[in-house]
């Protein structure tokens, strides 16, 4: 039995060293292309109709504000028009609509469209405005998106290029430094855009639309079979479709988009649930036309890596409960195997996520200088919570994989934002203040939650075991287990009864 566990455990850390490796590949690619320079092919000599979706589901602290920014965005008025795609079910229909009156008044070209019946949630509002709209080209910004005002100027033109399907923009994060988990997702995410993204798309693999902060062809999407809404990720869906159909994809790394991150631990894991899994779904959906695809292998194998990614949170589960039994085993037949056995893998694996976005906030601070106010040295404060709060996700994000696996129903449940910002007071009193002030707060704790906290414990006896046996080279790791599912499960545990309280307040 010993043997079994031991073997089966050296199995889930080869396949998680598999993506480790695909990491630092990941890394050679973005250091081999990141100064390719893309530019239009040429100018429209006349400018072509452009229509901007804002689709927006009970938003009511943030949708004036994007309604603000987006009619600031420069673009002959008569070749632009506004979509305000509400399906709301509160008093968001109420300020959007008076929102859209007001600036209609004001010359601007902008509807107010409001769907009774969801269906299909987002994909199903935005292929409700395709099919009213009769621009050539629709650009997409979700209830938080603070678009730039030369956006089109510096999008548009790239489609000059008939082969170009959808430009694609960075996001930015208005409260970066609002508080730790803020921090830690606004790195997750710069790896994503910042490396990912850029390796893939100037490296000729695929890459997606991120659902927000980009514009398609309008061609594209109804060549590609339109918007579709039996995956929770119609964004990735839609962009392999369109990929598979031959339409290039650009990425614009330099064109940033400020957005809203989420400031509670529920919401971020209803964020994360959403995407795990929608990309499973995706790559169930899609594996077999990507299989039989004409496409170089390397574009096939760098897809796999990147829509089944989400896989490696059911194998950290797996992980997570081995972890201390492996320990007792290899402690019982000497310390000179654990040192042996956990060296190379430490490499592979954990090392290569330390490495990843540590050198991904290095770019960002670098060459952006798109964060201010922060030290190059300041992201290695934060990257051991980022990877700790990586594996505190595993119970979440394997519960996505399974329901995905097993075809499993559900919601889009979208991420509440609540207009916050680091310009404004971020004080103990404030932060409580915004998670009192609002009503799309989670209510209630689930069993993810419970799981986390008593794998917590269990970790917490990991610890024990390694400071009473002197185990010292396997205790940074188990650390960041034990705090990983202590700082998931505890903060989602204070902040339910927050949200229980301010319903009665």
């Amino acid at each position: 039995m010993e043997t079994f566990i031991i073997v089966f455990y050296l199995s889930i850390l080869i396949l998680m060293s598999i993506y480790g490796i695909n990491r630092y590949y990941t890394i050679y690619l973005f250091r081999k292309h990141r100064h390719d320079k893309i530019t239009p092919l040429s100018e429209f000599k006349k400018l072509p109709r452009v229509t901007i979706q804002l689709p927006v589901f009970n938003e009511k602290y943030v949708v004036e504000r994007l309604i603000d920014y987006v009619v600031k965005i420069r673009y002959p008025r008569e070749l632009l028009e506004i979509q305000v795609l509400d399906d709301s079910t509160d008093e968001t229909c109420e300020i959007a609509k008076k929102k859209c009156k007001e600036k209609k008044n004001e010359g601007y070209n902008i509807k107010y469209i409001h769907r009774e019946d969801r269906t299909g949630f987002k994909a199903g509002a935005l292929e409700n405005g395709m099919n009213l709209t009769k621009g050539e080209f629709i650009a997409v910004f979700d209830a938080d998106f603070l678009p730039p005002a030369d956006f089109l100027e510096r999008t548009i033109h790239f489609f000059t290029d008939s082969r170009i399907g959808m430009i694609q923009a960075r996001w930015d994060h208005v409260n970066r430094r609002y508080s730790l988990l803020t921090e830690c997702q606004s790195i997750l995410l710069d790896g994503h855009f910042m490396i990912e993204h850029t390796a893939r798309n100037r490296s000729g693999r695929f890459f997606n639309f991120n659902g927000t902060a980009g514009i398609w062809r309008k061609e594209t999407i109804i060549d590609a079979g339109g918007w579709q809404h039996d995956t929770l990720t119609e964004d990735l869906d839609l962009s392999y479709r369109a990929q598979l159909k031959g339409w290039n994809f650009i990425y614009m790394p330099d064109l940033t988009v400020p957005a809203e991150l989420p400031i509670e631990m529920t919401a971020f894991k209803s964020q994360q649930f959403r995407w795990a899994k929608g990309s499973i779904q995706t790559f169930l959906k899609l594996k077999g036309m990507i299989l039989k695809a004409d496409i170089p292998f390397r574009v096939k194998l760098e897809a796999f890596f990147h829509i089944g990614a989400n896989y490696m949170y059911a194998l950290m589960v797996l992980l997570t409960v081995l972890m201390p039994v492996i320990m007792v085993i290899r402690f019982e037949r000497g310390y000179k195997h654990l040192a042996l056995l956990d060296v190379p893998i430490f490499v592979c694996a954990t090392l290569s996520v330390f490495m990843f976005y540590f050198y991904t906030e290095y770019i960002v601070i670098k060459e952006t200088l798109s964060v201010q106010n922060r030290s190059t040295t300041k992201p290695l404060v934060f990257l051991p919570f980022v990877v700790a709060i990586g594996i505190g996700l595993c119970i979440n994000n394997s519960k996505a994989v399974i329901e995905a696996v097993i075809h499993k129903q559900s919601p889009f449940n979208r991420t509440p934002k609540y207009n916050v910002s680091d310009g404004g007071n971020n004080s103990v009193s404030e932060r409580v203040k915004h998670l009192f002030d609002n009503v799309y707060r989670t209510r209630k704790l689930d069993w993810v939650t419970i799981i986390e906290f008593i794998l917590a414990i269990y970790m917490s006896y990991a610890v024990y075991f390694t400071f009473k046996h002197e185990l010292f080279l396997s205790l940074p790791l188990i650390v960041l287990f034990q705090v990983g599912f202590f700082y998931t499960s505890m903060l989602s545990i204070m902040q339910t009864p927050l949200a229980v309280f301010s319903r009665h307040k």
